[in-house]
């Protein structure tokens, strides 16, 4: 049994996900262990299934459940511990909220990482991991130029969560696991 942590991409706004129904909907499904984590698109399961049909009956979930048809990502929950031991900025942890960990589809161009460099300003940092880019906003995500560009300028597939939910749904899913 695999537990995974999805990621919905562009759960906000005039796109919601409501949780309580997802969570029920996961469970009916045959699911173990279904939660989910406030309304930002963010869930998490325990199953056998391979990440691919698992993928695949989540997505067909929210397609006929909720309308929902974006991309999501499921690291499974060792991908999620090896993201937090990865954390390139230590030094961050004292305000969670203004680091980032955006998981990836696919790794991007160094040049694309090297122009969202150029465009950070006042102590912000990214680095690419693996599949993770990790992005820190000393100064605050919504004022940030390096955030404001990032989601373009990446040029890949991406969802981002600040540390505080990075945390959080580690801890969720280690009892999931359970």
């Amino acid at each position: 049994m695999t537990v995974y942590i999805l990621l919905f991409r562009g759960v906000g706004g005039a796109t919601q996900l409501p949780t309580k129904p997802l969570r029920e909907a996961l469970t009916k499904a045959g699911f173990e262990n279904a939660g989910t984590y406030i309304n930002s698109g963010n869930a998490y399961l325990k199953t056998d299934m391979p990440r691919g049909e698992m993928l695949k009956t989540v997505a067909e979930i929210c397609k006929t459940e909720f309308g929902f048809t974006k991309a999501i990502h499921a690291p499974s929950l060792a991908e999620w511990k090896k993201l937090v031991k990865n954390n390139p900025f230590p030094d961050a942890l004292e305000v969670p909220k203004f680091l980032h960990a955006a998981v990836l589809a696919e790794k991007p161009q160094a040049a694309k990482v090297g122009a969202l460099r150029a465009v950070a300003s006042n102590g912000e940092r990214i680095e690419i991991i693996d599949k993770v880019a990790y992005l820190h906003t000393p100064n605050g995500f919504g004022t940030s130029k390096l955030a404001e560009k990032f989601d373009k300028g990446i040029g890949v597939e991406n969802t981002a969560r600040n540390w505080n939910t990075v945390l959080k749904l580690l801890e969720l899913a280690e009892q999931a696991a359970k």
